[in-house]
């Protein structure tokens, strides 16, 4: 996830005492700061954004619950390393967000608290989460989180330059269905926009290389881990970064952007298609109901990834709330905690406006979500997102070492089965020290 993340506003109120009639519950979290616009807003329905909702939805549970002292730690993201100084210190907050990918680090050194008997007592129970949502909170068949999200990268579509490029039918933009219709279009829209096809935040941003090469890998019905271990050197990975190195190559996508200059661009017409995730949804679309700039008058929409191999398949992770272990934690403060996940369930509805794709499979099916704009086209990723798997430990590590190399590969600096050997090797090194 990228966002302007700011300095924490809260850390030095969870070194006070709770009010005497009060329980004090510390909630951390990322997703930045915006204390000066929904500071003291406790009206979801009106706030924006990924803060503006998390806020107000903070603030709302603090209002309706006045024996419940709520201190909010916002983190720089993802706050892991702080909280791993906290779990040793055995000062951890009460509630935390977690991405999915990260929960089995934490679960595997008993350092959460599993949640089965607590969601099932608030009317939360796995049962209704989505699949991915459920994928993302389940370790060894017990629930370690209440899950808030499921995140995919999408493709952003600029719909006035499709439009100029041809690539428009019946008012939907027409999408590839193989490597091959990729290159064919790309080409077409190049010839007649004078723009690559792709805008990509590619410099010094490797998470976007490991997403496209764990998508199209598993598109061609690829294991990427066995039995713990990477493995990478088959024909799928090959033909994953083969797809992006052509695209290079042949540049058909943008090239030397990092990831604020490529948002820039996308909103600035520079090509026809940006490759970034769910939490922009809700920015763009804003964008199109302008009277002018690059998206305006409907210039956008969006869509999952293409089928360009066998199956439909996209890399998807998700934010959770965890419940860090902590001994000092007293009856009635894991009580409010659990009361706080009651509240932040019912209000699900809310954080489904930011673009992310909602946790609760109801959600998804009720036509308030659906008249959201361009949900219709993302309500497959329910069954489509796909995590890793949960035994693959150390995520983030290895997001950032399968992406350096694929981008070495994709920009010819490194032979592509050298670099799946070195990615193989380099992962299986982490995995093999834990």
């Amino acid at each position: 996830m990228r966002a302007l993340w700011l300095l924490p506003l809260a850390l030095l109120a969870g070194c006070s005492d709770a009010k005497p009639d009060k329980t004090r519950l510390v909630i951390q979290r990322f997703f930045g700061a915006c204390e000066a616009q929904y500071g003291r807003s406790i009206d979801i329905a009106a706030a924006e954004g990924e803060c503006g909702i998390m806020t107000a939805m903070i603030n709302r549970f603090e209002a309706e619950n006045p024996d419940v002292e709520v201190v909010e730690n916002v983190v720089f993201w993802p706050g892991y390393d702080q909280l791993t100084a906290q779990l040793a210190a055995n000062d951890a907050p009460d509630l935390v967000t977690m991405h999915g990918s990260v929960i089995p680090d934490y679960q595997a050194r008993n350092l959460l608290e599993p949640l089965d008997a607590d969601l099932a007592a608030i009317g939360a129970p796995p049962a209704r989460f989505t699949s991915a949502a459920r994928a993302a909170v389940t370790v060894q068949d017990r629930t370690w989180g209440l899950p808030i999200d499921t995140w995919a990268p999408l493709w952003h579509i600029n719909m006035n330059l499709f439009r100029k490029a041809g690539l428009v039918r019946g008012g939907k933009p027409i999408l590839p269905h193989s490597p091959e219709e990729l290159f064919a279009q790309a080409a077409q829209f190049r010839a007649r926009t004078g723009k690559p096809y792709l805008v990509q935040g590619a410099a010094n941003e490797y998470a976007g290389f490991t997403r496209n090469f764990y998508t199209f890998v598993m598109q061609q019905n690829g294991a990427l881990f066995r039995d713990g271990r990477a493995n990478f050197r088959t024909p799928a990975a090959r033909n994953a970064l083969q797809l992006f190195k052509t695209i290079y190559d042949r540049d058909f996508t943008t090239k030397n952007q990092d990831y604020s200059a490529a948002v820039a661009g996308f909103l600035n017409g520079d090509g026809g298609v940006f490759l970034v995730g769910t939490w922009m949804v809700g920015t763009f679309d804003m964008e199109s109901r302008k009277s002018s700039g690059a998206l305006a008058n409907g210039g956008y929409t969006v869509m999952p990834y293409p089928k360009l191999f066998q199956r439909e398949a996209t890399f998807a992770d998700g934010h959770n709330w965890v419940m860090p272990r902590n001994s000092r934690r007293s009856p009635g403060t894991r009580a409010a905690a659990v009361r706080f996940l009651e509240f932040f369930a019912g209000h699900a509805k809310h954080w489904a406006r930011t673009g992310h794709l909602p946790a609760f499979q109801a959600i998804i099916q009720s036509a308030e979500w659906r008249a959201l704009p361009h949900r219709d086209n993302l309500a497959i990723l329910a069954n489509t997102a796909q995590p890793l798997p949960k035994e693959v430990r150390r995520q983030f590590p290895i997001e950032t070492i399968v992406g350096t190399e694929a981008a070495a590969a994709i920009a010819g600096a490194k032979p592509i089965d050298r670099t799946l050997s070195d990615m193989e090797r380099r992962v299986n090194a982490v995995l093999e020290n834990l």
